[in-house]
């Protein structure tokens, strides 16, 4: 019986007695009996994939946001009743325990929550893979608001241990990093001699699938040090300098995202690339041998996606693999490389498409940047034959950026080094064959895809959504729980007044326990029946939460002025970290605040209006807003957000998308009735044709007094009167060149916004509008994304393929680019 065990694992595995046994203790004690119940499963679906020759993916992210494991492998199982059943004669409830469960903090936002729904999918539609990421001991960081600034306290999720995986000590491959090279600078095998050598120790955790029938493995990598001390050193009494190498090495697997603002912080992150990424390669290599005794048939048995730019290093390193260790030729390394690796990009952003150093290539990856040089010389030459004379083309191509300081762009390796590279949303593929990957494309046309990002409805409807998953199972049945298009049965539902009634009520409890959560947390009342305005992402000028602060406090002076012109009452909620080193999105975070503190409270406003910021935003988080969400702020600058997935989960949630065309929002708008979405602001080509003209905020100030109003108030420290000063500097950037047209867009933002509050006057058409779109999401599935990359990239079958669902319309493909 389940209930026998978990008391053997709280006894002999935890070392409690039930009686005095902490909600930890018990989730533990659950946590350890339910892997019990995985295991067998998973190592039999490993085992399969190998005795049929099944071709594996290997999934490279520098993130896994994969939250807490407890409920979402209970649901996947089937085996929920029985665990509440086994808990009840304990005197211990689910829900409790299930909360003791720290959220991994293995990630920082839709990247690492994208793999993690990857990850799943592929367990639930049988594709066999490995996902490969760093085992961080203290994630990104703990956010914690004080006094409105954001403050970064290390995470401290294992503290006390995680139940869910399987140290495996004995899997340690060798990391080198600086050293020399011997041998000839040709394309034969050399030998890279580092001078450091760090251990990475596996780690490993079952991604459990819907219904159970297979898995996946996520593997991560922790740094450990050759040595654990200098021996000698800490017997003359040197006991720090004794630890100093030990730190230094095994700091690479400490922190996601270590500041790059210093040459030691750039030094790094590149550590922390290469380090996952080789052992990585090391050991799928290794896996691979075992079974096929050759690296020849590796791109028809191993499909290895690089999720964005953080591993393209480990197209070089392959490189090396193959022509050192394995003394394979180059062309046929080339062709092993190529034909195996496919790249994910996620950003038009320049940052983010990462370029390094030569000179810190050079001495920390001596080898690499050798065969980087020669996959750029055999690059060119091929393109000189191809489009003589053409030395403008040759300079954008080229791996090496030959500026002040020469750098490698790594996103160009990616591109090189892959057969094929995706977009992550249509107006995201059409942007990098027009703009960032242009002349890549020319060179090599047809290597760009694009696949539209997806979500598991598992975790983002069946689990966060309970009471709306078993509302539309009394109403349509079960089906939609295995295959999503089911959702399509609420259309016509979408009309009776009855399920509108049953709908509103589950809205109004899911936002009373966000209610109560907010309250328990900052100490603040707000109305559950008010409209829960949701803008819930990472803190980054281009997702424009300054946008939505400066309309809130415009709807604040229009409140204050006309007290009795029919507001509804709304809460603006936010939430999501700064990056540590970004002063001006942590001067975002301070507005909020200030906001907050100037509204909260005032009496004139008769409680129309609140504005709450909910620090330290992970996945747990998430669970709670998504469902209680009424609106949802997809307000990015067209051309700039690659995809996004929060707008995909609030949209099945059921709240309405107020949103620029930009991303996947724009295929959101396809696909539900027109009725039920509010766009509005530039699309990609006007935002790029008005950057080309140096066009600045300052006309669409002078032709706005209510903008102007709001700048000149935030100018003259309204809402900031212990520091006039605080946002002069944010508001001079509004009037000079405004880069992500929060003036350009504002005067349509507020107009929009109206829209939102006449639709929202009128209780049922605002609940026929949520039925539908949580019923037109079906397409947005991971699944249906994942048997996409199986078709498109790495030809595999997928036996449990999810069809794919045509758009409502036909929209043309000037509404696919943001038109």
């Amino acid at each position: 019986m389940l209930r026998d065990a978990i008391v053997r694992k709280l006894t002999y595995d935890v070392g409690r007695s039930q009686n005095a046994a902490s909600d930890r203790e018990w989730f533990m004690a659950t946590a350890r009996a339910v892997r019990d119940l995985i295991v067998d499963r998973w190592m039999a679906t490993t085992r399969s994939a190998y005795e049929t020759g099944a071709k594996q993916v290997y999934y490279l992210s520098l993130e896994f946001l994969i939250g807490r494991l407890l409920r979402d492998n209970i649901d996947n199982l089937g085996l929920t009743e029985e665990v509440n059943d086994a808990l009840a004669p304990l005197g211990v409830t689910f829900e409790r325990i299930r909360m003791a469960e720290p959220d991994a903090a293995l990630g920082n936002g839709g990247l690492g929550r994208l793999a993690a729904c990857f990850m799943e999918s592929m367990a639930s539609l049988g594709v066999p893979a490995f996902g490969y990421g760093i085992r961080y001991d203290h994630g990104l960081f703990r956010q914690v608001v004080t006094n409105g600034w954001q403050h970064e306290y290390p995470e401290d999720w294992l503290a006390l241990g995680n139940p869910w995986e399987f140290a495996k000590p004995e899997i340690a491959p060798e990391i080198g990093f600086g050293g020399w090279v011997e041998g000839s600078l040709a394309e034969g095998p050399c030998v890279w001699r580092p001078d450091e050598l760090v251990h990475a120790v596996a780690y490993d955790t079952p991604v459990v699938g819907w219904r159970g029938r297979s898995m996946t493995t996520l593997r991560l990598w922790s740094a450990r040090a050759p040595d654990p001390l200098k021996l000698e050193a800490f017997n003359r009494g040197d006991h720090v300098g004794a630890l100093a190498d030990r730190v230094r090495m095994e700091s690479i697997s400490k922190v996601l995202y270590p500041g790059d603002e210093t040459p030691a912080g750039q030094e790094l992150r590149l550590r922390q690339q290469y380090f996952f990424t080789s052992a990585a390669l090391q050991d799928l290599v290794r896996r691979h041998l075992r079974v096929y005794g050759g690296l020849g048939s590796m791109p028809d048995r191993v499909a290895i996606q690089l999720n964005d730019t953080h591993p393209a290093i480990a197209i070089a390193e392959l490189m090396r693999i193959c022509l050192d260790q394995h003394r394979i030729p180059w062309d046929e390394a080339w062709r092993i490389t190529i034909g195996s690796f496919g790249y994910t990009n996620h950003t038009l952003l320049p940052e983010a498409l990462e370029s390094w150093p030569v000179g810190l290539i050079e001495r920390l990856l001596p080898r690499h940047m050798q065969i980087i040089y020669l996959i750029n010389a055999r690059h060119l030459a091929d393109l000189r034959e191809r489009f003589p004379g053409d030395d403008a083309l040759a300079a954008s191509v080229s791996l090496i950026h030959e500026n002040a300081e020469r750098r490698v762009r790594m996103g160009h390796l990616a591109f090189i080094g892959s057969h094929r590279v995706n977009g992550v949303s249509a107006l995201h593929t059409d942007l990098l064959r027009r703009t960032v990957f242009h002349d890549l494309d020319r060179v090599a046309p047809g290597r760009i895809v694009g696949i539209t990002n997806g979500i598991t409805f598992r975790r983002w409807l069946h689990q966060s959504n309970r009471r709306l998953c078993a509302l539309i199972d009394s109403a349509i049945g079960p089906k939609f729980r295995d295959d999503p298009r089911a959702l399509e049965g609420l259309v016509p539902l979408a009309e009776d007044a009855g399920f509108q009634g049953d709908v509103a009520l589950v809205k109004r409890q899911n936002k009373q326990a966000l209610a109560e959560t907010i309250r328990a947390e900052l100490g603040l009342v707000i109305d559950p029946a008010a409209m829960m305005d949701v803008q819930i992402k990472r803190i980054h000028e281009y997702k424009r939460q300054l946008l939505n602060l400066i309309e809130t406090i415009a709807l604040v002076e229009a409140i204050r002025a006309d007290p009795a012109g029919g507001w509804e009452p709304r809460v603006k909620v936010f939430a999501g970290k700064a990056a540590a080193s970004y002063h001006r999105a942590k001067l975002i975070i301070r507005l909020a605040h200030d906001i907050g503190v100037a509204v909260n409270d005032d009496p004139a406003l008769h409680g129309l209006l609140k504005v709450v910021f909910l620090p330290n935003y992970n996945v747990s988080a998430a669970e709670l807003i998504v469902p209680a969400a009424d609106l949802s702020e997809q307000i990015s600058t067209a051309g700039m957000e690659a995809s996004g997935t929060g707008n995909m989960k609030l949209a099945l949630n059921g709240a309405l998308t107020i949103g620029t065309r930009d991303g996947a929002t724009v295929e959101i708008a396809e696909r539900v009735p027109k009725d039920t979405i509010f766009l509005f602001g530039l699309n990609a080509d006007e935002v790029a044709e008005r950057r080309a003209r140096g066009t600045g905020g300052w006309p669409a100030i002078a032709a706005a007094p209510r903008l102007a109003a709001v700048l000149d108030a935030l100018e003259q420290g309204a809402y900031s009167p212990d520091e006039p000063d605080r946002y002069r500097d944010l508001v001079a950037s509004l009037r000079g060149a405004d880069p992500f047209m929060v003036a350009a867009d504002f005067e349509a933002y507020w107009a929009t916004q109206r829209r939102v509050d006449r639709l929202w006057r009128e209780p049922a058409s605002w609940t026929r509008a949520t039925i539908l779109n949580t019923a037109h999401m079906a397409w947005f599935s991971s699944d249906r994304t994942i048997a996409e990359y199986a078709t498109k990239i790495w030809n595999i079958p997928v036996a449990r393929r999810i069809a794919a669902q045509p758009a409502e319309t036909g929209a043309p493909l000037e509404s696919r680019r943001g038109g």
